[in-house]
């Protein structure tokens, strides 16, 4: 692509001078205004990097996660990270005059969205309420273009982007089916649309049960659809806080951000390590560890009011007077195959990551990162094949690990990120 002279950059956040004669540098570009957006934008504000972040500070869980929802990690895993003190989800709690809480408390989406918003507020206070329309590669620069039709040039790009653009939908069930009888769970924030509706959601983890919880709440009637022989459900926790717990528990056991356990707290602490395990390995773990289940305090609401139809697979789809024909078969139980029919088909099938979806980077750029799998890989600091282009969030998942995966994750990655922008260090993946 070669270089726009039309691009610019602007002063403040955007870029600085240096002494008279020399070049402006120009900004960091933060796509994205989730826990990672946010998180990357207050480390590299910390380091004094110029920079220019973009977005609705958290608009994926304002509109792609349902009103009602908790989330699934404890309060003390659910806090965005900040380079100083007083931004944790328990302060914000407490600006707004509400008390502690421990691990028995489930976070309502509501909540981590109000804390997120006053985190960006106080923390990250130049963000700019616009989307990236396209970024493209100029002369080892980024051509940025906003919505607003701006363009300007950036000296690095962070892809904070979250999880909806790798939204799973399975290509052989989606495509019979006219758009308005199916869906992803991710792109619904009311479920009450489905009052008085039969709905058949498809997988077994979390936003699968916590949808169809919602759904039988709202009045409608679903039908869960799960692969595996049964579906799990976490244990509650014992305590408010696992040093609460007695030592030769918390010794077999010991805590960490994703849950008590060895495996889990190397997964929480090691994503470096994590890093240089092989790919394959790596993305086994990452689809593996914390697989599908629901949350402890889901069970209640699943059992006994939802039905659902265990070591099933469906095998096709097709749209029939107006509703969903659902031809399911039985797996490794001796169940045959039988005709199930629904109003919609409500897919909790999960997030794949996978660039070529990120459509907001030009084709010519996107064809020159090297992926796995479709993931990016990425150095130790995050950057990809593409001297500049970073990738956080459920994007590095594939090559940190499950930790990316969660909230908790967000101070892990955004200091390497913040770091390696600052020095310039550059690695190859």
């Amino acid at each position: 692509m070669p270089m726009n002279t039309g691009f610019s950059a602007r002063h403040g956040t955007a870029g600085t001078r240096g002494a008279p004669g020399s070049p402006q540098r120009l900004p960091t570009v933060v796509v994205g205004a989730g826990p990672y957006g946010l998180s990357t934008a207050a480390w590299l504000s910390a380091a004094g990097t110029p920079r220019r972040v973009f977005g609705d500070p958290m608009e994926c869980w304002r509109a792609n996660m349902p009103a009602g929802m908790y989330l699934k990690s404890v309060p003390a895993a659910s806090s965005l990270s900040a380079p100083e003190s007083g931004y944790r989800l328990a302060d914000f709690r407490a600006a707004r005059g509400r008390g502690p809480v421990g691990d028995r408390y489930p976070v309502p989406v509501e909540e981590m969205t109000a804390y997120g918003q006053w985190f960006q507020e106080r923390r990250v206070p130049e963000l700019e309420h616009q989307k990236v329309r396209a970024v493209g590669h100029a002369d080892g620069l980024f051509a940025v273009t906003l919505d607003s039709g701006e363009e300007f040039l950036a000296e690095n790009v962070v892809m904070a982007t979250g999880q909806v653009p790798f939204a799973h939908e399975p290509a052989e069930l989606t495509g019979p089916l006219p758009g308005d009888l199916v869906s992803h769970t991710s792109r619904h924030r009311d479920l009450t649309r489905f009052s008085g509706q039969r709905v058949a959601v498809l997988g077994g983890g979390q936003s699968a049960l916590e949808s169809a919880a919602l759904l039988h709440e709202a009045g409608a009637s679903p039908t869960v659809i799960v692969r595996a022989a049964s579906v799990a459900f976490g244990s509650p926790p014992g305590t408010d806080r696992p040093s609460d717990r007695p030592l030769p528990v918390r010794i077999v056991k010991p805590g960490s951000p994703l849950g008590p356990g060895w495996s889990l707290l190397a997964c929480s602490y090691g994503g470096g390590a994590f890093r240089h395990l092989p790919q394959e390995m790596r993305m086994r773990l990452v689809r593996n560890v914390l697989g599908p289940s629901g949350g402890w305090w889901l069970r209640h609401r699943v059992d006994g009011r939802v039905p659902v139809l265990c070591g099933r697979t469906v095998r096709s789809t097709g749209a029939e007077d107006g509703t969903v024909r659902l031809e399911v078969e039985g797996v490794g139980t001796g169940v045959g195959t039988e005709v199930l029919r629904a109003d919609h088909l409500l897919l909790a099938t999960g997030y794949r990551v996978d660039v070529d979806r990120l459509k907001l980077l030009t084709p010519e750029l996107r064809r020159q990162v090297w992926t796995f799998h479709g993931a990016p890989r990425l150095s130790s600091g995050f950057e990809s094949s593409v001297p500049g282009l970073f990738f956080t969030g459920l994007a590095a998942a594939p090559t940190f690990g499950p930790v990316l995966r969660f909230v908790a994750g967000t101070g892990f990655a955004a200091r390497r990120v913040a770091r390696s922008v600052a020095t310039g260090t550059r690695t190859l993946p």
